[in-house]
């Protein structure tokens, strides 16, 4: 017997509306929606896309101040590695890769799982990957208020792969950076730590 719950909870007017909506176009591209295979699809894809983009209703500060913690620690925080999904604004396609987010505390410091929470809070919504390097950026500087902020995003994306120039290798890097971090031996020593192997 089984053991499996599905625990996805979806609001059933607005999963209705947006599977008539892929109804639509299933038809519009030359399908047939009411063909065997095709007869679910309107209605997984509808969750699918309000899975992808539950990020609007999270509050990514809220995530962090329900864990923060007074502690005498300076020294640089790094949570590198941070797997990263979103939809690209332009083309609703996937762009993934990973992201590393450094923080220097300044009388506060936050659990460990709040940073890719944050991360994903921001990820799960329509977005451009310089734009989500920037919010998560911000939410930590002005949630944390520590002595400096470093974000260095690097994603693949398929509108770049799948279509348009169809460079299938192609990789975008952004970063951002707030306090200690715009110092360039700060930044060089955390360029260099998310680049080592350590362990």
């Amino acid at each position: 017997m089984s053991t499996y719950e599905k625990k996805e909870i979806y609001n059933q007017a607005i999963t209705e509306e947006i599977s008539d909506s892929y109804h639509k176009i299933l038809h519009e591209i030359g399908e047939d929606p009411n063909r065997e295979g095709l007869l679910k699809t309107p209605e997984r894809a509808s969750k699918a896309m309000q899975f992808l983009t539950h990020g609007y209703e999270l509050d990514p500060a809220s995530i962090l101040k329900s864990a923060m913690f007074e502690e005498d620690y300076s020294q640089m925080v790094i949570v590198k590695d941070i797997e990263v999904y979103s939809l690209c604004e332009h083309h609703l396609l996937p762009f993934f890769g990973k992201a590393h987010i450094a923080y220097i505390p300044k009388g506060y410091i936050v659990g460990l799982s709040k940073v890719p929470r944050v991360v994903d809070a921001f990820a799960r919504r329509l977005q451009v990957q310089e734009r989500l390097t920037n919010e998560i950026r911000d939410c930590i500087q002005n949630t944390l208020n520590p002595a400096g902020v470093a974000v260095v995003m690097e994603a693949k994306h398929m509108c770049m792969q799948m279509r348009g120039v169809q460079k299938q290798n192609s990789t975008t890097t952004t970063s951002a950076f707030t306090g200690e971090f715009l110092k360039e031996t700060t930044r060089k020593e955390f360029i260099s730590l998310i680049s080592a192997d350590l362990t």
